[in-house]
This record gives C-alpha cells, structure tokens and sequence, in this order.
C-alpha cells in the first residue's frame, strides 16, 4: 500500500485521487488556524509557489488539538487566503487521530509507527509514494533538513 490508494475530497468538496500525484515528492501537514504554529502556512506557501514542481504540499485542516481549526470550509478558505495567500492544496476537515481517524492518517501513523502530536506534524512522501519521513510540528516547513529532502 502507499499514498497513491488513498483518495480524499478537498476543502471544495472536489475529489482529489492521490495517483495523479505518482512520481512527485508530497508534504501532507496537518493544520488548524487558531495555532501558535499558524504561521507556518506562509513557509508552506513559499515552498508551494518555489517549488511546487518538484514536491507537493497538501494541507489537512484538523479541530483535533486544543479546538484550534473550529471553523467552517469557508472560514478555513478565506482566513489561509487573506493572512497568508494560501494557493496550494487544501483537503476537507479530517480527523487525524482517535476512532474517527481519517484512513490516510491511520495508514501514515502505522507506517511511521508515529501518532501525530499537534497541529502542522509534516509527513514526507517520496515519489514512489512511500512515508520516509515524521516531521514534529514545531520544525518550520523550510528547514534545511525538508528543502534538502525536496531537492534530493
């Protein structure tokens, strides 16, 4: 089993098939708009507008931590827009841990041998479509050690 599997609907409600993603690196991060690692969504940006050709990063909007992503689709849509031009890939609100734990969650986790800890946890996808690696939340999206993984 890897990423390619898995199919998910994004924030719109469209589907996303994760096979139209075969042979490109992938971030999936877990996030919510009330956290103090909020911020992080404009690394993710930045990464998503520089090298988005190269990896792709999917945000998974989660309440699961501290009720920190309570808002709606929309809310979620316009607040990543107007405070930090979120472009890139936004799926529907999930849970990421617990008995209602999204299958693609339980399949990282269990792959990992990992649960996820807070809010913007980053998991990285090689280009077959494997987990190589669990990134704690509090490592910013840019850090050396993801830019060199993206770029190797």
């Amino acid at each position: 089993m890897n990423i390619y599997d898995f199919k998910i609907n994004d924030i719109h409600q469209n589907p996303i098939n994760f096979s139209n993603f075969a042979g490109k690196k992938m971030i999936l991060v877990n996030t919510a708009s009330q956290c103090g690692l909020t911020p992080q969504y404009e690394a993710l940006e930045e990464m998503h507008r520089e090298l988005g050709d190269q990896c792709v990063i999917i945000g998974f909007p989660c309440n699961d931590f501290g009720a920190q992503e309570p808002g709606t689709a929309d809310e979620i849509v316009q607040f990543c827009q107007k405070n930090y031009g979120v472009s890139f890939l936004l799926t529907e609100k999930i849970h990421v841990k617990g008995d209602q734990q999204h299958p693609i969650y339980r399949w990282l986790c269990d792959t990992m041998n990992t649960e996820v800890t807070w809010n913007f946890q980053k998991f990285l996808i090689n280009s077959e479509g494997e987990v190589e690696h669990s990134i704690a939340p509090s490592i910013s999206p840019n850090d050396t050690e993801i830019l060199h993984w993206i770029q190797n």
